[in-house]
């Protein structure tokens, strides 16, 4: 028991480590390079001088620190639910937060561009709604797993043929929801950090405190209600849990995906199946690794920068049918 948890509290330092070097990187990485000594300086003690106080103070820092909170939401939110619907399959997709945010998000866009500063409540409400629904129609005394992936199937479907419809109709617009669609952080400022950030604390506190339930949760429905926990009202609170962290990452980022997929596997096959590990552990990952791709997405093309979408794309579609050809075996 002692050496588990020395092996878990050594591999927690090590994904800080992550975190903060993902960081580092990310601020230092771009069209002008910075030390890490005027980082380090620009930040701790504002004496920084010129240019590159603007640059990490104004461009990069805000931009780092979101990445971080939408790769932490994103992460957690996806061992949330894989856990609670017992698929190691499922992400944050699969409760319809993308469709959902995409539905409201593409129509402010490309249908009232004009309200386009309403982008992330309008996403964030779409992102949640569509949960919301989705959960109702897999009501049949109760919700099991299964029909919350088949009812989250079919309404996505759905609300992506109003995607798709949108901008068919509003085609010589669609430039502007190109970002929003493929999920991506350019441009990202202070608002943004202080949107995300208190539902990203609020989420995350909440996983904590759910981790001991979501440990039971593993055990299946009739143990846990054996060991008198409340099934259905604990898998409703922790898919809301789950949504809500989903659901503000998203109207920030736009629809990024494969980060809730991959950041929990890698996770747990480190630190086992343990959530009150799992999810820090997740958070932790999750930022480092989204920062990084962001980083990568930057650097690949510059001066073009790439949406991190395409990345997270790039790598996540190989490991997905990796998880579906070993979950078929």
């Amino acid at each position: 028991m002692l050496n588990r948890s020395v092996r878990h509290a050594f591999l927690i330092i090590i994904f800080t480590i992550a975190a903060a070097s993902a960081c580092l990187i990310s601020i230092a990485t771009g069209a002008v390079m910075i030390p890490l000594r005027d980082i380090v300086t620009g930040i701790l003690h504002h004496e920084l001088p010129g240019m590159n106080r603007d640059i990490i103070w104004n461009i990069r820092l805000p931009r780092t620190l979101v990445a971080m909170l939408v790769g932490a939401n994103l992460a957690v939110s996806g061992a949330l639910l894989q856990g609670v619907m017992r698929n190691p399959l499922a992400d944050p997709h699969i409760i319809g937060v993308s469709s959902g945010a995409g539905l409201f998000g593409i129509f402010l866009l490309v249908v009232v561009p004009q309200y386009d500063y309403l982008l992330t409540p309008a996403a964030f409400l779409g992102a949640t709604l569509a949960a919301f629904i989705i959960y109702l129609l897999s009501w049949k005394d109760g919700v099991s797993p299964l029909r919350i992936v088949l009812s989250g199937v079919a309404v996505s479907a759905f609300l992506g043929s109003g995607i798709s419809a949108m901008l068919t109709f509003y085609s010589d617009r669609v430039h502007g929801a190109l970002i929003f669609m493929v999920g991506g952080l350019a441009a990202k400022s202070w608002p943004d950090l202080s949107t995300i950030l208190p539902y990203s604390l609020i989420g995350l506190l909440l996983a904590m405190i759910f981790s001991k339930q979501m440990n039971i949760m593993m055990l299946g429905d009739i143990n846990a209600r054996n060991l008198g926990t409340r099934v259905e009202l604990s898998r409703f609170m922790i898919t809301a849990i789950a949504t809500l962290l989903a659901a503000s990452a998203v109207s920030i980022a736009g629809l990024l995906g494969f980060v809730g997929l991959i950041v929990p596997h890698i996770a747990k096959l480190l630190v086992g199946g343990d959530y009150r590990i799992l999810i820090p552990s997740s958070a932790l990952l999750g930022a480092a690794v989204l920062t990084f791709c962001d980083t990568l997405a930057r650097m690949m093309f510059t001066p073009i920068e790439l949406p991190v979408g395409i990345i997270m794309g790039a790598l996540g579609a190989p490991f997905f049918l990796y998880l579906l050809r070993r979950r078929k075996a």
